[in-house]
């Protein structure tokens, strides 16, 4: 198994409250990371459609959305292990682990989200270019 594979779907570990939250800690820099890159790339699309369309450079406020977005995000991580450690007190060993499967799911909607504008922004500018021809 590569690194990316043994990352997103580990062997089954110890199911206790302490190994549950540590091992959703482990992962939150990634998480971080993959949902910052795709934040990245939606700044940068929003940022050359607004040039390409001659709105200019989007303006200061407009970096207040990355940081509440982060925000947003981080707070909903913590979601996954409370729904994890829910689980198992719920239904203990009769239930598989979940928290591989949330953290796919939500890392998955997240980068998604953060990638939303990217796609806004692609609708945005096919529409200004066909508008222009017209």
């Amino acid at each position: 198994m590569n690194t990316l594979t043994e990352f997103l779907f580990p062997a089954p570990a110890r199911r206790t409250t302490g190994a549950i939250v540590t091992w959703w800690e482990r992962r939150r820099l990634a998480y971080n990371a993959f949902v910052g890159a795709a934040g990245l790339v939606s700044i940068g699309a929003v940022s050359l459609v607004s040039l390409m369309l001659g709105a200019g450079v989007p303006r200061g406020e407009f970096w207040i959305v990355p940081i509440v977005f982060g925000t947003a995000a981080n707070i909903c991580y913590l979601l996954g292990p409370l729904t994890e450690l829910l689980i198992q007190t719920l239904w203990g060993r009769q239930v598989l682990p979940t928290g591989p499967m949330l953290y796919r799911m939500g890392l998955t909607f997240s980068v998604g989200l953060a990638l939303l504008p990217t796609l806004l922004a692609g609708i945005a500018l096919v529409v200004g270019t066909v508008v222009g021809l017209l």
